[in-house]
């Protein structure tokens, strides 16, 4: 899902020497520059084949060879965008309709209110509530694709924390970083996982086992350190991270029991939606469904749960609308990262960067190819924050580079969703970040301060799972 923009924390605001563009700009100042390259680098194809066991087509190796230039001019660039959103018809309005049906499902406040009553229920046993507040949203994570929106959650998580006797750095992360968490692992993630094994033409969703590992790995290392640092804070409250914060707010917490209860409409959502993903992973499983087969399954079921919720037609009209609305982004991402490839594809050089990265990264050893990658994604996450944009961007030249150096494709797509998902909790371009330090009043350097060494610990993690991944050819 879009991660957006970094959200103003208020306050005076400071001159800064270097701002960061704007993603649409980054974007087209990439399709200039690969319009560039036309004219620079030599044009050449590579012959393609059907690979008889998996399907795919795949570049033939050895097969590359010289072809006549074709270099792309400046006037022809806003058609090759506009090309670039027709050729990706299908992603685009697929992104528009799943993010209108996630807010559907969002509008009922299921969530919050299943949120509320996990948070009663365990509120007297202590540190419990950490790994089940990261499992809870962790769900939310690796199926609708949670981001930027958990931080209206994060009020409930430091409310808890709180009562409990830690502090509001506990409260958002085991809010905010069960999210994360599940995003990266994107067991069933449409906008990061799903798109990118589109475009490296894998079955949907396939390879959920080593998923569903990484998600286990990730969720008890991140609750170990997170009770690691409650309990500090409830031994010694100035040890507290954001100690002065926690004395400014002494008398202003939120009322626990002012939180949402659970009502028949709620259950009657969990139900479907849980047999819906059930469903779908039949359909995908089974019957091969694609794009428009998945599209439709979620506009169905939008519209099943906003009738269980009591909601009249036009109510499930307008919250579809406001979400496919708030999805913009990420869907117009994807089709003008596509201009990217229209543009070297036109100029007959795609495959001529292919061929020149396979020469470098021929002679090294498969480990140290397989973490390019991965690092190459975590670098490329600073500068495109849209995970549906990474995935745009980059996994059109990856996808044929991991046919020439044996990386498997699904090993391709574990490396970009890893260097995607993980730094997300850092970048100060990361709207589910500072949207939440926004509505906690944590400072971005203490926040920093807490995160930096589990953000170690995940970056390793990825890259010991990638490395895993590669030597099974997974």
């Amino acid at each position: 899902m879009n991660k957006g923009s970094a959200i103003e924390l208020g306050g005076k605001p400071k001159t800064k020497f270097f701002k960061m563009p704007h993603t649409f700009v980054i974007i087209l100042c990439m399709v200039l520059f690969a319009a560039v390259l036309t004219y620079l680098l030599p044009a050449g194809e590579f012959d393609r084949a059907e690979d008889k066991s998996s399907g795919n087509t795949v570049v033939v190796e050895g097969s590359y060879h010289a072809v006549e230039q074709n270099p792309v001019s400046l006037v022809d660039l806003p058609l090759a965008i506009v090309q670039g959103l027709v050729s990706a018809a299908d992603t685009v309005f697929f992104i528009f309709i799943v993010g209108g049906v996630f807010q559907i499902i969002n509008s009922t406040g299921t969530i919050e209110a299943v949120a509320a009553r996990v948070g009663k229920t365990f509120m007297n046993r202590g540190l419990v509530i950490i790994p089940i507040f990261l499992s809870l949203f962790s769900v939310g994570g690796f199926t609708i694709g949670m981001s930027a929106e958990v931080m209206a959650f994060v009020p409930i998580g430091i409310a808890i924390a709180r009562a409990l006797g830690y502090d509001a750095v506990t409260g958002t992360a085991m809010v905010m970083l069960g999210a994360a968490v599940g995003f990266t692992a994107g067991l069933l993630n449409p906008f990061n996982v799903g798109i990118a094994q589109s475009i490296a033409e894998l079955p949907m969703f396939s390879g959920m086992w080593l998923r569903a590992i990484i998600l286990v790995v990730l969720l008890v290392v991140t609750s170990l350190y997170i009770i690691r640092y409650a309990k500090k804070v409830k031994k010694n409250p100035a040890s507290s991270i954001v100690y002065q914060l926690e004395k400014e707010e002494a008398h202003q917490n939120l009322d626990i029991s002012s939180l949402p209860t659970m009502k028949a409409a709620h259950y009657l959502t969990i139900v479907t939606v849980i047999a819906g993903f059930g469903f779908l992973i039949w359909g995908v499983s089974e019957k091969g469904w694609w794009m428009q087969e998945l599209a439709a399954f979620f506009l169905a079921l939008g519209v099943i749960v906003g009738f269980l919720s009591k909601y009249g037609p036009s109510k499930i009209a307008s919250e579809f609308v406001a979400g496919a609305s708030a999805i913009t982004f990420g869907a117009f991402i994807v089709g003008f990262a596509k201009g990217i490839v229209i543009v070297l594809e036109q100029g007959h050089v795609i495959d001529s960067v292919v061929n020149g990265l396979a020469s470098m990264v021929d002679q090294m050893p498969g480990v140290i190819q397989v973490l390019g990658m991965y690092f190459f994604q975590t670098i490329m996450n600073v500068f495109i924050t849209s995970g549906t944009g990474l995935a745009a961007t980059t996994m059109p030249i990856l996808v044929p580079l991991s046919d020439l150096i044996d990386v498997t494709r699904q090993t391709t797509v574990l490396s970009y969703q890893l260097g995607d998902g993980l730094s997300n909790c850092i970048l100060p371009t990361s709207a589910m970040l500072m949207g939440s330090l926004a509505v906690s009043r944590i400072k971005y350097q203490e926040w920093v301060k807490f995160f930096w060494p589990l953000l170690l610990w995940w970056v390793v993690i990825g890259a010991f799972f990638v490395i895993v991944a590669d030597m099974i050819q997974y």
